[in-house]
C-alpha cells in the first residue's frame, strides 16, 4: 500500500467497513474526486467506509488533494497496479487496439478485474467508475443479497438504445442483449470470483482469442459471469437521458461520451457541478471545459461514430469472438 493511505480518524482494521473501489489514471483524478465528494456526503455516520483507488501513477499534488476528501467515517487508500504476468498480457493486448473505434484500449479499464485477487481481506465489495455521482448511501447497495451470484450489475441501457450495439452483443459477444450488463457499477462477490479464478480466466481468454472487441473488459465480464449476474435496479446506475430523473435515483452515471465537464446542456449537469464544488477540483474542471474545443467535440463525436460502425462490422461474425472455455 502507498504511504499516502490515510483516514483522519484511523479506522479499526478489524471493524466492518464498506469497501469501494475506483480505478483511475492521473487525468481521471478530478472526476473521481467528484464521485468521492458525492459519496462521502451520503454516508451513514454509524458505518465505516473505505475507498480504495487503483491507479497507474498519480501526481503528489493529486494525492494531496484526494486526501482532503477523507471524513470521520470514510478513509481513502491508494494501490498502484504494478507489473505482473497478468498485467503484461493485458498491456500487450491493449497496445494493439488504438484505433478510433477503440475507446476502451487503456489497461486502466481492466484494473477492476484485479480486485478479488489483490484484496483477499474482503469477501464483498463495490466498484464504481470515476464518472458517477452518488445521491444516496452506497452502503445500501453493498448490503444487497447477491443470492449466490458473482456480480450485481445493471443491464446496459445504452446497448438497448443502439441497434448496432444490440447486434454486436448478441452475435459477437454471444450474450443476449437483455442480459448484457454495464460494468461501471458493480457489486462483487470477491470470495466467489477468487474461487472461479476470474482474473486468470480473463487473461487466458485474452491470450487465446486476441479478439477485437468494442468494450473488452465489459465483454469478458459478461461472458465469464453469464448466468451468475444479479440484475440491479436502474436507480443504482441511472444513465441520464432527456426527461426528469426518477425520484428514487441513487447513482447517476455519465456513461460514454457526453460528459458535463466537456459539454453544455448535459442532463443532470447541475448535480455534477454541485459535487464538483466540494471536490477540490472545481476551478480545474471549469478550465478543462473552457479549453474543450470545437475540434475536441468533433473528434469525440467521430469516435462514437467509429465505435458504432465497429460494432456493426463485428456483428457480422458467424459465431462469438470469445468463449468461456471453462464452462
Amino acid at each position: 500500500m502507498s504511504i499516502f493511505n490515510t483516514g483522519k480518524s484511523l479506522l479499526n482494521r478489524n471493524a466492518k467497513v464498506v469497501p469501494i473501489f475506483i480505478t483511475i489514471n492521473n487525468d481521471f483524478v478530478p472526476y473521481a474526486a467528484c464521485a468521492i465528494a458525492s459519496l462521502t456526503r451520503h454516508t451513514n455516520p454509524k458505518r465505516r467506509y473505505r475507498i480504495i483507488i487503483l491507479h497507474d501513477g498519480i501526481s503528489f499534488r493529486n494525492y494531496y488533494k484526494l486526501r482532503n476528501l477523507v471524513t470521520r467515517n470514510c478513509e481513502i487508500q491508494f494501490r498502484r497496479i504494478t507489473h505482473s504476468v497478468y498485467l503484461r498480457a493485458i498491456i500487450r493486448y491493449c497496445s494493439t487496439r488504438t484505433g478510433s473505434g477503440d475507446f476502451f484500449s487503456s489497461a486502466v479499464y481492466y484494473y477492476r478485474s484485479f480486485i478479488a485477487r489483490l484484496f483477499p481481506q474482503y469477501n464483498k465489495a463495490i466498484y464504481i467508475d470515476s464518472d458517477v455521482i452518488l445521491l444516496d448511501d452506497i452502503a445500501e447497495l453493498y448490503d444487497k443479497d447477491l443470492k449466490g451470484n458473482l456480480v450485481g450489475a445493471l443491464v446496459d441501457p445504452k446497448v438497448e438504445m443502439v441497434p448496432e450495439f444490440r447486434e454486436y452483443v448478441n452475435k459477437a459477444v454471444g450474450v443476449p442483449y437483455k442480459e448484457y450488463v454495464n460494468s461501471g457499477v458493480l457489486l462483487l462477490d470477491l470470495k466467489g470470483l477468487r474461487k472461479e479464478h476470474y482474473l486468470s480466466r480473463m487473461v487466458n481468454m485474452i491470450n487465446k482469442y486476441d479478439a477485437d472487441l468494442v468494450a473488452p473488459d465489459q465483454d469478458y465480464l459478461n461472458v465469464i459471469c453469464r448466468g451468475k449476474i444479479l440484475h440491479l435496479e436502474s436507480k443504482w446506475n441511472m444513465q441520464p437521458v432527456r426527461g426528469d430523473l426518477p425520484e428514487d435515483t441513487k447513482l447517476i452515471h455519465f456513461n460514454l461520451f457526453k460528459k458535463p465537464w466537456n459539454y453544455d446542456d448535459v442532463d443532470c449537469e447541475d448535480i455534477f457541478w454541485e459535487a464538483a464544488r466540494r471536490s477540490g477540483f472545481h476551478n480545474e474542471l471549469l478550465r478543462r471545459k473552457e479549453n474543450y474545443s470545437v475540434e475536441d467535440k468533433r473528434l469525440n463525436e467521430a469516435q462514437l461514430e467509429a465505435l458504432i460502425k465497429k460494432a456493426a462490422t463485428l456483428a457480422k461474425t458467424k459465431e462469438p469472438l470469445i468463449k468461456n472455455d471453462d464452462l
